[in-house]
């Protein structure tokens, strides 16, 4: 049986991609690019307060994502 990822491990995921991408982009195109990742955590750290990602609503309505919490209750 395959599991299908949750909305929450998706949006780390992201998140994560999106850090490594944007150093990579800092070391090798340019150092402006240092910018995207100071954008990825503030969205992070916002995120954690007001829980408002509009990461999670863009992967909910076009991907399907669930959160773990609805993950559950299903079983």
């Amino acid at each position: 049986m395959q599991r299908k990822m949750s909305l929450e491990n998706a949006v780390e995921a992201f998140a994560g991609l999106m850090v490594l991408l944007s150093v990579a982009l800092t070391v090798f195109v340019h150092p402006g690019f240092v910018w995207l990742t100071a954008f990825v955590g503030a969205n992070l750290f916002q995120q954690a307060f007001t829980g408002f990602c509009p990461a999670a609503i863009v992967m909910r309505r076009l991907f399907g994502f669930e959160p773990a919490a609805a993950r559950q209750s299903v079983r």
